[in-house]
């Protein structure tokens, strides 16, 4: 690792040709003092309106979870704060980074239970939409459920997974990847009261709350982890399909055995597109596909 004085902003480049992601491994200490009075007001925004949005939407646990971390809704968290409490509760530290890391460095860090935070915040200007993640995010959107000792085991499980895959070869790290974002980033739960996401790219986004589980146009299909790892995903807009698991216990159980036989299966078949319907699927709701991108799915 190595610690940085003055961290970096690293956001991905756009060219001519389109976006193109920029990666950094640097280690940094949170230059808490260092936030303006624009960033502390634009982690209040999102506070607020995130937490009023995800009541009756979002999971039960995720929702004791972030209250039980106690992040200021004031004001940007201190990282060393929630540490105290995050690494009595599930042995998980966070860490500071300056954008997105390598994938090796990314699952190395989970194995180890080590979750990366960007350091810093997106303008006013990107309320409502960024591409790629920033500290709300990361903080909002990821950190709570690492409270859970379950989830906390399934993240680390994904990161020792994670760094196997990245031996294999590319089409296995392609699978994993698509477990992470259909679970970690996009996945919704069944409670007792109904479906509720605890998806972190659908808990920091406020359009996306809604229209996870409010639409009639995404699919919603009950989670079979060859499926979802066959399953191609969207980027750069709503989800055309939802996955959905009984409980944290079911993710840990499909993630326990060794997924290199799974990796062989897998390469054997096609890719799924984002919306496609199997047969063999449980729907929960077939999507009127109203809105979806025609172009090709990630």
């Amino acid at each position: 690792m190595s610690s940085q004085s003055q961290p970096r902003r690293v956001e991905n480049l756009h060219t001519d040709k389109g976006k193109v992601p920029v990666y950094a491994t640097g280690i940094v200490e949170q230059p808490w003092d260092d936030y303006s009075a624009d960033d502390h007001a634009t982690w209040a925004t999102l506070y607020a309106r995130q937490r009023e949005l995800l009541v009756g939407r979002a999971s039960s646990e995720f929702l004791r979870a972030q209250d039980a971390m106690g992040m200021t809704p004031d004001r940007i968290p201190r990282y060393a704060q929630l540490n105290a409490v995050l690494e009595k509760a599930t042995g998980w530290t966070l860490i500071g980074v300056e954008g997105l890391l390598p994938e090796l460095d990314f699952f190395e860090h989970l194995a180890n239970r080590r979750f990366p935070v960007t350091w810093w915040i997106r303008r006013p200007d990107q309320l409502d939409y960024i591409e790629e993640p920033d500290l709300f995010h990361d903080l909002f959107g990821h950190v709570p459920l690492l409270m859970n000792p379950v989830f906390a085991d399934y993240m680390a499980a994904y990161g020792r997974g994670g760094v196997k895959a990245h031996a294999i070869g590319p089409d296995a790290l392609q699978n994993l990847t698509r477990l992470y974002w259909y679970t970690v980033e996009f996945g919704l739960i069944r409670e007792a009261d109904g479906l509720r996401i605890y998806g972190s790219g659908i808990v920091s986004s406020s359009g996306e709350s809604v229209h996870a589980l409010e639409s009639a146009a995404p699919n919603r299909i009950g989670f079979d982890l060859e499926r979802v790892m066959r399953t191609r995903y969207r980027i750069d807009s709503y989800q055309k399909t939802y996955f959905v698991i009984d409980s944290f216990e079911q993710l840990m159980d499909a993630t326990r055995p060794d997924f290199t036989p799974v990796y062989a299966r897998l390469a054997m078949q096609e890719a799924i597109p984002a919306g496609t319907v199997l047969e063999t699927d449980t729907v929960l709701q077939r999507g009127t596909g109203e809105g979806w991108p025609t172009d090709a799915d990630a």
